[in-house]
């Protein structure tokens, strides 16, 4: 038991000595801003659009497609609520006094990511039924990545788990 305490005291320390370090790029404008409107636009704002550019391009032909994606995004919200409301793990900038907050957080608690969550799950479904939103989505879902540990808002560990559990969510779906 005691060297897997020890494996887990050497994750959280490289946790947040990335998340230190990503933090930083929070003193270059041409960097924070970027990724302040990434992180802003992953509040939904932009996969909602894309979904209503998508129904207006395809018509009622992608109505059930675009169905399956909204269901699937409202599956993820679920599992995100229940998986925040059970770890509880504070927010980077709440711990570390070394780190910046470089936006405000959609609500209390860090693990997982939900803004990754979220883009990793709708990016895809997405592009599983609208390939042509690929080289358009994917970036953004990396932008909305990055943003979070450079926020101060996660740590890397809330932001690889969020993109696991967003990827497990949508391939799960797909089959549907």
């Amino acid at each position: 038991m005691l060297r897997l305490e020890h494996q887990i005291e050497r994750m959280l320390r490289w946790d947040e000595a990335v998340c230190l370090r990503m933090n930083r790029g929070l003193r270059l404008r041409w960097l924070r801003l970027p990724l302040q409107a990434a992180s802003r636009l992953g509040d939904g704002v932009f996969w909602y659009s894309l979904l209503a550019a998508l129904l207006a391009l395809h018509g009622r032909e992608a109505a059930g497609q675009i169905l399956h994606i909204l269901l699937t995004g409202a599956v993820c919200s679920l599992i995100y609520k229940w998986l925040k409301a059970r770890t509880l793990r504070p927010r980077p900038y709440q711990v570390l006094q070394a780190i910046r907050a470089g936006a405000a957080p959609l609500d209390r608690f860090s693990f997982p990511s939900g803004h990754t969550l979220h883009a990793v799950a709708f990016s895809v479904m997405t592009s599983a039924w609208f390939p042509e939103t690929a080289w358009v989505v994917w970036p953004f879902t990396f932008l909305v990545a990055l943003s979070r540990p450079v926020l101060g808002l996660h740590y890397p560990s809330d932001v690889l788990a969020g993109a696991a559990v967003g990827a497990a969510i949508a391939a799960l779906s797909l089959p549907l």
